[in-house]
């Protein structure tokens, strides 16, 4: 055969030769996965972690935290765009700290992150530099108000005494299992809905009512957070499709009660209705107060980031904390040590016993109970991940090279399990971490404690979130003993919420 004949003969079969070299390139990805798939992240061509983050989006942060085991506590890789950009990885307390309070202004949040949150809108914890800071005087000034502060604490009290306590006591009496966590929820939802608005939404009580505009933060929260494992999610919001349709759905729902909230409340205080809520404290403040105008889409995006973060930081705390103590009865006893104390000062004698609330003021000296809490905040963080961008050029604390755009992302749940942190016994659950020699509250942990953020983002709601968690733990471990349902699968959701993914089935027993 001529030479001419082989090329010709070549060309013909190119479709073979073609097919060939795919079954080639096929077999040789193939047996590099097969070399690596035991490693918690594989770096591909062009594509880099994402068939990674793909492949365990349903168990992200467990996820977060073996690649931080395997790989490194701070990881550099490319963008799921076929590279177009970068993204930071760290669970490193010494570049987040870098990052959200040494050098503050050079990591914003960004506009993919407002866009990411438009749900959301322009409330203060999606903007950046001076409307940020102007939120935040504002919110500032309405959340140090005594009168705000005292209004908190009387109305979690009295959703405690009234709704809490007797829905438990109701299950407690049929004796039926319960998901702890729709009942946290619940509360949660009630107590920063009755904080903002001034009145009950009622969605605490015994026949577990549906409420529209709880189910459609839910489906927010939900489709925001796909919206980070999904590339394509831009596609389906231009097309209307799937996640983005139902977000789209939940997004109107929202928009509809917030509008018919907003103008009762204007109404009530133009016929005099006294109240101190937080929408009525906004609606009244100054323009120079504020420097900014009071517009119902203002006020919308302002009440409804509250509404996110209230309802989530409190609800999913006290589940994970009622999941710890479960599994731990000797913190539970060490804590009910300390609260019959003052159970025992405040009793009433004679008569028949009722369901007793703590008054927070009760609580404030408790330091095995607030050691409690704050280490189950550690290992549970509500809000486990944060998300950022560079700003400028510049180099984090461990040597890493940040370039102008980079996205970051930072675990807060990998850092509580890395034991160059906290020590070997990172994962368990330890209240005596927090407590000193002398027997009182240590600050030295605070260095690398950032559930609540540090900084000039410093979470403005933690004190209200410690008083509403505080009273509903104390009033339920005095007066119940929670025991999760044997066999229960416990594991984290894959959400930008730290929900239980099968909520937390328990039994309910009285104590007292």
């Amino acid at each position: 055969m001529d030479l001419k004949t082989l090329l010709l003969s070549l060309m013909l079969d190119s479709s073979t030769w073609f097919l060939l070299l795919v079954g080639l390139i096929s077999v040789s990805i193939v047996t590099w996965y097969m070399k690596h798939k035991k490693n918690a992240l594989i770096r591909w061509p062009i594509v880099d972690a994402l068939p990674s983050l793909l492949q365990n989006a349903h168990r992200i942060h467990e996820w977060t935290v073996e690649i931080s085991n395997s790989v490194g506590m701070t990881i550099v890789g490319r963008g799921p765009l076929f590279g177009l950009s970068e993204v930071l990885f760290t669970c490193d307390p010494r570049n987040v700290e870098y990052m959200v309070k040494t050098n503050f202004s050079n990591y914003p949040k960004g506009p993919e992150f407002l866009e990411n949150f438009d749900v959301i809108g322009n409330g203060i914890f999606n903007v950046d530099f001076e409307e940020w800071t102007t939120q935040r005087r504002m919110a500032h000034t309405v959340f140090t108000s005594k009168n705000f502060r005292n209004y908190i604490t009387s109305v979690s009290k009295m959703l405690v005494e009234d709704a809490l306590l007797p829905l438990l006591a109701h299950v407690a009496t049929h004796e039926t299992a319960v998901d702890v966590q729709d009942v946290f929820l619940r509360y949660a939802f009630d107590g920063i809905f009755t904080v903002i608005f001034g009145r009950s939404s009622n969605y605490l009580s015994i026949n577990f009512p549906d409420d529209e505009f709880a189910k459609a933060i839910d489906e927010g929260t939900d489709g925001m957070f796909l919206r980070h494992v999904m590339p394509w999610w831009k596609i389906l919001r231009f097309f209307n499709l799937g996640a983005e349709k139902k977000l789209a759905v939940a997004r109107k729902t929202i928009d509809h009660h917030l509008e018919e909230y907003i103008a009762s409340k204007r109404e009530e205080l133009r016929n005099g209705v006294e109240s101190s809520d937080l929408l009525a404290s906004y609606i009244t403040s100054t323009t120079s107060q504020a420097q900014t105008p009071t517009t119902d889409t203002f006020l919308r995006d302002q009440v409804l980031s509250f509404l996110f973060a209230g309802r989530d930081s409190t609800g999913t705390s006290l589940t994970w904390f009622f999941y710890l103590i479960s599994k731990n009865p000797q913190v539970e006893g060490k804590i009910l040590e300390e609260l019959r104390l003052v159970h025992a000062k405040k009793e009433n004698t004679g008569g028949v016993k009722k369901l007793f609330v703590f008054e927070s003021e009760d609580l404030k000296g408790l330091v095995y109970l607030h050691a409690a809490l704050t280490e189950s905040l550690r290992l549970y963080p509500p809000l486990p991940m944060n998300l950022k961008m560079c700003l400028r050029d510049d180099i984090l604390p461990d040597g890493t090279v940040m370039k102008k755009g980079m996205k970051i992302l930072i675990s807060v749940y990998a850092m509580a399990r890395m034991e160059s942190v906290w020590g070997k016994d990172c994962l368990e659950f330890k209240p005596e971490r927090w407590i000193d020699e002398d027997g009182m509250l240590s600050h030295v942990p605070m260095q690398n404690f950032f559930v609540f953020n540090v900084g000039p983002r410093t979470c403005i709601g933690k004190d209200m979130a410690f008083t509403q968690i505080k009273l509903a733990a104390a009033a339920v471990l005095i007066n119940f003993h929670v025991e999760v349902v044997n066999g229960h699968n416990v594991r984290p959701q894959p959400s930008l919420v730290l929900h239980l993914a099968n909520g937390l089935m328990v039994k309910i027993k009285k104590r007292i």
